[in-house]
């Protein structure tokens, strides 16, 4: 079985965002910024995985913003 699913957030600088999320990118995952938008979607063949994944990139998410609400551009 393979579990697939996408995340999108609004932000007021998603290039910012996207670009800090990269880095932290596993096999599987995709992060992109468009129209306000971060979306990043997931595919895996392990719930567990998957799980552990979400919870780690949206731990990303929280301080990607964070910093990128302080950063010059």
């Amino acid at each position: 079985m393979i579990l697939q699913g996408t995340i999108r957030t609004l932000h007021a600088r998603p290039e910012c965002v996207a670009g800090a999320l990269n880095a932290d990118n596993l096999h599987g995952m995709q992060t992109r910024a468009a129209d306000g938008v971060v979306e990043t979607s997931f595919d895996s063949e392990k719930i567990r995985s998957t799980i552990a994944s979400v919870d780690d990139y949206l731990m990303n998410l929280a301080i990607a913003e964070d910093i990128c609400c302080y950063v010059s551009h």
